[in-house]
């Protein structure tokens, strides 16, 4: 189904898509790729939202900051001091984290207008053209995501592009979850196959060391609580992968919802939301972002994201939602 959900100031209509299969019910906007809201049911049957949204655009548009549900590209995460070298020529980003570039920029695919068609029975797919040196970054990308409800009702998020220039890519989403569909999402407990982070500066960077996570409080590899204080990479035992694996789970105790994360990406940033604003409150929502390692283009050793004509990018990750 696919109705107007709003107008920008230029006149740009943005649209709002919905999908269901299997209990679930999924809404997604043009603007922005975002993920608006995931209604799923508890151990007792009641259906609730189980991520941070709005009701309306106004919302989304004051509210930028925290990148509620977005598509983010061109490169997902931070990139330090907002420049990185490729194929010897050093390219300058919008440091709109000071100093450092974040999630694509000023205005990166979060806050662009998606072409929208029915992608299968129970699918979108979304896509745009990201024009060379657009934001700083080098190369004309064709990009498309597909968001598909599987037969269990899983949301599976599918990422391709292809450039005509050398370029760094790097694709996620930023849906925040509250498995309750209200109050502190700091109770949850989460497992993830991680047995290492990669630790950062002041400025949220990675230092280049990989960290044994092992009795620490970055060890989630058996459940346990969240809690706060979290915006960092952890780096996946099964590291890059051609078909989605899962890597984890987040469990409400309180509702018996479950979300199983499964994905080709190597990282993961967990970020618990300490600095949400407006109608949320910090801990309101964990993020999951499935990602390459942050600043991977100014780190040779971390798996590249470097994309090259003639190449395919290809990324997916798979939100599976249950109740125990």
């Amino acid at each position: 189904m696919n109705e107007l959900f709003g107008t920008l100031s230029d006149g740009t209509p943005v649209h709002r898509w919905t999908l269901e299969r299997a209990g679930v019910r999924v809404r997604v906007l043009s603007y922005g790729g975002i993920v608006q809201s995931v209604e799923v049911p508890d151990r007792d049957g009641r259906v609730q939202n189980v991520v941070l949204g709005f009701a309306d655009l106004d919302g989304y548009l004051t509210h930028t900051g925290p990148y509620f549900g977005a598509l983010i590209g061109r490169f997902a995460n931070r990139i330090a001091g907002g420049r990185f070298p490729l194929d010897g020529v050093t390219y300058a980003l919008a440091p709109n984290n000071a100093p450092n570039s974040l999630h694509g920029g000023e205005r990166g695919f979060d806050k662009r207008v998606w072409d929208v068609e029915p992608f299968g029975e129970h699918g979108l797919r979304l896509s745009r053209v990201s024009p060379y040196g657009e934001e700083g970054f080098p190369g004309r990308v064709d990009v498309s995501a597909t968001y598909v409800l599987d037969a269990d009702g899983a949301l599976r998020i599918g990422y391709e592009a292809v450039t005509d220039a050398p370029t760094v890519v790097n694709l996620t989403n930023h849906s925040y979850f509250n498995l309750a569909g209200s109050g502190n999402a700091g109770g949850h407990e989460l497992r993830l196959a991680a047995s290492a982070y990669t630790p950062v500066d002041a400025d949220l960077i990675p230092t280049g060391v990989m960290e044994d996570v092992t009795g620490g409080r970055f060890d989630f590899r058996e459940a346990r609580k969240v809690g706060a204080g979290y915006d960092h990479n952890f780096a996946l035992d099964k590291g890059v992968s051609d078909v989605a694996v899962e890597i984890g789970e987040l469990h409400d105790p309180s509702s018996g919802r479950v979300l199983t994360v499964s994905t080709t990406e190597p990282g993961i940033q967990l970020y618990t939301a300490d600095h949400l604003d407006g109608p949320f409150s910090p801990g309101d929502g964990i993020a999951l972002e499935t990602q390459h390692f942050p600043d991977s283009p100014n780190r040779p050793e971390f798996p590249s994201t470097v994309l090259r004509p003639g190449e395919v990018f290809r990324s997916e990750t798979v939100y599976g939602f249950s109740a125990r």
